[in-house]
């Protein structure tokens, strides 16, 4: 939908004219996956896809949510005295998580607000569309009442409500890449001090291909905290014997070393992924530095067999979209993307091959998997904004 039609649908739903209007984007990670919560570090970047959210405020303590894609749902409404979890509420949770823990970080909202939702991520495919949600509801408050907020501290809050509010045990990476994001950059992010350094992608007439395998993943509901509370077990063995607060702190040498410590074959190999993961987005980013795309394609393709042979989060879907990437002439490199057991995988394709790229990858996985994929061209954006006045002018 364009924005102006995005504005008008908000007066005709809530009866009023002067929304304002904010973009907070969805994410990509190029390489670093599984190791935001081990301590390492991540290289994500936002895209041009992402969640709208038009607002505007109410003279009550009412707040009221609507969203377009789930018409179905109508408009969740609740107080900013009873910000409790909800199961009826549904997606309404990720709003009140974060306005919960706004006010609990001691920031004031005198009134409430009537926001319209629509979103253009696909739902379930692992580009962060709860958060975007997330940061979107922080930044319209932060902006509607000048509560100046500082975005990492948003960012901080955004995975709070994940974490606490909703109970998936993610890490900070998705928050940061769609509240942080920066046109035409990547972000190297040590997760572990938040220290962070943009990378500006110089694509050399390529393009970013999102494959989406249409296989949706749950994330609460998937084996993503069992891999977590693994390499917590992992780690726990190896601190009987070596001090280290997280298994980013290990070099793959001393890994190979220590793993005797672990003493599990399955904890092992989550262990391993999550040390060997951290130094190929290290190696990656100063190949990347250095040599271009070429070398980090190669470092993209070590991560998707790690991920699939150690960490085991991939399955047949994305293995088959990775898979026939490979084999295509002009693909550069290609990995699974997000937390895995469904969701997308991403691809860095030569311009000139990417209608064929798309066609023959689409072809194959249909082929195998009995349903289609869906493709998309990845631009890289900026973080959640305030759009009102850009879509005006």
């Amino acid at each position: 939908m364009k924005a102006e039609e995005l504005l008008n649908k908000f007066d005709e739903l809530f009866q009023g004219r002067n929304g304002r209007l904010f973009f907070s984007p969805g994410r990509i990670n190029l390489i670093g996956e599984h190791t935001d919560y081990n301590g390492g570090h991540v290289f994500p970047c936002a895209i041009t896809f992402g969640t709208y959210g038009v607002a505007r405020k109410r003279e009550d303590r009412e707040v009221r949510l609507y969203s377009l894609n789930f018409p179905e749902q109508g408009t969740i409404t609740f107080s900013l005295d009873e910000l409790h979890y909800e199961e009826s509420d549904g997606w309404g949770n990720y709003p009140k998580g974060i306005i919960h823990y706004i006010n609990q970080g001691g920031w004031t909202l005198p009134s409430g607000l009537d926001i319209m939702i629509y979103g253009n991520i696909p739902n379930g495919a692992g580009l962060s569309s709860s958060a975007s949600l997330e940061m979107l509801i922080g930044v319209i408050v932060s902006e509607m009442f000048q509560l100046h907020i500082d975005r990492l501290e948003l960012v901080s809050l955004g995975k709070k409500v994940e974490n606490e509010f909703i109970g998936v045990q993610s890490g900070i990476m998705d928050q940061f890449a769609v509240g942080m994001g920066k046109k035409d950059c990547g972000i190297l992010l040590d997760c572990s001090t938040l220290t962070y350094k943009y990378m500006p992608l110089n694509l050399e007439n390529h393009q970013i291909i999102i494959m989406n395998t249409n296989k949706r993943r749950e994330l609460a509901d998937s084996k993503y905290n069992e891999r977590r509370g693994e390499c917590e077990s992992a780690l726990s063995r190896l601190q009987k014997s070596l001090s280290i607060g997280s298994l980013g702190d290990l070099t793959e040498r001393e890994f190979e070393q220590h793993r005797h410590l672990i003493n599990d074959e399955v904890l092992e190999k989550r262990a391993k992924h999550a040390v060997y993961e951290n130094q190929r987005i290290l190696r990656a980013f100063q190949a990347l530095e250095q040599d271009g795309l070429a070398s980090f394609g190669a470092y993209m393709n070590e991560s998707h067999r790690s991920l699939r042979d150690d960490y085991e989060v991939t399955g047949i879907e994305l293995d088959t979209l990775v898979e026939a990437a490979w084999k295509r002439d002009g693909t550069v490199g290609a990995r699974m993307t997000g937390a895995g057991f469904g969701g997308c995988a991403i691809a860095i394709v030569a311009e000139d091959k990417t209608e064929e790229f798309i066609r023959v990858v689409g072809e194959e996985y249909a082929g195998k998997i009995g349903y289609k994929a869906t493709f998309y061209v990845a631009n890289i954006g900026e973080g959640t904004k305030e759009i009102t006045q850009e879509v005006l002018r």
